[in-house]
């Protein structure tokens, strides 16, 4: 029997997600991300680590090309990049920038301005060395 009153009907079914299931899913996520995240910043600086010893390798082999071609060391980092020994002076991956490297000049009787390279970088690599020590 049909009344046509319409405060006795049954609700219909509500579409969407209770707060229980929201505060589910965001904890997972939440446990997801605590285990993800030290992984990612690891590997990052991991790879910024490979990056240096790539650059530092790159800027001693022209060093040494140089040296074997002049007798003599180059007077500046941006002479090899001019003499094409390199083809642009690498960024050190840890700083970031083109500037901070850190130069050793020779002993006498050796000419020249640049003996090595090192990076600017102050820390510490994941094996507990010093990148200025690299």
């Amino acid at each position: 029997m049909h009344n046509g009153n319409l405060a006795f009907r049954k609700p219909a079914a509500i579409l969407g997600f209770t707060l229980v299931e929201l505060l589910v899913v965001l904890s997972i996520l939440a446990l997801l991300l605590t285990l993800a995240y030290p992984k990612y910043f690891s590997s990052v600086e991991r790879a910024k680590e490979a990056a240096l010893k790539q650059s530092l390798n790159t800027v001693r082999e022209g060093i040494d090309k140089y040296y074997a071609d002049h007798s003599q060391y180059p007077a500046s980092l941006e002479e090899l990049v001019e003499k094409k020994y390199m083809n642009k002076l690498p960024l050190d991956p840890i700083t970031e920038s083109e500037t901070t490297w850190v130069i050793d000049t020779p002993e006498p009787p050796l000419e020249g301005g640049v003996y090595n390279i090192h990076s600017g970088a102050t820390g510490t690599a994941k094996d507990g060395s010093k990148f200025a020590e690299w």
